[in-house]
């Protein structure tokens, strides 16, 4: 009989984020994160929307570890999820909580955030802003 922390060491080995987002599409969804990133991206801002979009793409990779994508699909549920700590609608604070869990989940798996994910979530910053240059990277660089 195994214990509850082998029970839970064994559900995590088999843990498969990608097939859990499929699954949970009352919390996360591609498509729900798109219309969040379209409907309040100008007035969230190019930075959130940057590190939003690095997060979509490194949950994408399949080099990422499971760990560091529970962590980005935590985050980005949270960025979707209608119910926030203050809502979204309130003009100047209303994404200040949305853009906080998003840098802090970008600052937790930063190590996982290569070029080719920084290039793609550049290449859709730039049809949803233009190309403008004034765009800073992770670190700390213009793009």
């Amino acid at each position: 009989m195994l214990t509850n922390k082998q029970n839970y060491e064994e559900k995590l080995k088999n843990f498969d984020p990608e097939s859990a987002i499929a699954t949970t599409d009352n919390h996360y969804s591609d498509k729900k994160f798109w219309d969040k990133v379209k409907g309040y991206g100008k007035q969230a801002g190019k930075q959130t929307v940057y590190y939003s979009l690095l997060l979509f793409y490194t949950a994408k990779s399949p080099k990422v570890p499971k760990s560091s994508k529970m962590i980005v699909v935590g985050a980005l549920s949270y960025l979707i999820f209608p119910v926030d700590l203050i809502p979204d609608f309130i003009p100047a604070v209303g994404l200040v909580d949305d853009a906080s869990v998003i840098v802090a989940a970008v600052m937790k798996i930063i190590q996982h955030i290569d070029d080719d994910v920084k290039n793609k979530a550049k290449q859709q910053l730039v049809k949803f802003f233009g190309d403008d240059g004034n765009y800073e990277d992770i670190d700390g660089q213009l793009l």
